[in-house]
């Protein structure tokens, strides 16, 4: 009797695990597209290690997002003067409502001006 209880808990907890990773494998294929906010980081992260173990660097061309795997490379577009940058995923956030993406303050000023502080962009997965 333990055991079969053992053994459906064992298949529950794994089907769980599968399904929650489901949104993080569909979202790392290449031409997933989204629209939304971009941010940048604050100096004071300078150092600190990101969520994957990368070390942050404000002068890379790294980003942070919810889902996407670390890894993905993604191009970043301005909407609305149309420049664009290729960033790689090492992080994760940004955790404001809204925003989809947090880019390194380099990133960031290659795209948009830092004064506006948040931009309107579409990101695109390319591998």
């Amino acid at each position: 009797m333990m055991t079969l209880s053992i053994k459906r808990l064992t298949i529950a907890v794994f089907a769980i695990t599968l399904f929650a990773c489901m949104p993080v494998l569909s979202r790392s294929r290449d031409g997933y597209k989204e629209v939304g906010k971009a941010s940048f980081y604050a100096n004071k992260f300078q150092g600190r290690l990101t969520a994957s173990g990368a070390v942050f660097d404000q002068n890379a061309k790294t980003a942070a997002h919810k889902k996407l795997s670390f890894g993905s490379k993604v191009k970043v577009t301005n909407l609305t003067n149309g420049k664009s940058i290729m960033v790689i995923i090492n992080d994760r956030g940004p955790f404001v409502k809204g925003r989809i993406i947090d880019l390194l303050r380099s990133a960031f000023s290659l795209i948009g001006s830092l004064d506006s502080g948040v931009i309107k962009v579409r990101i695109e997965v390319v591998r």
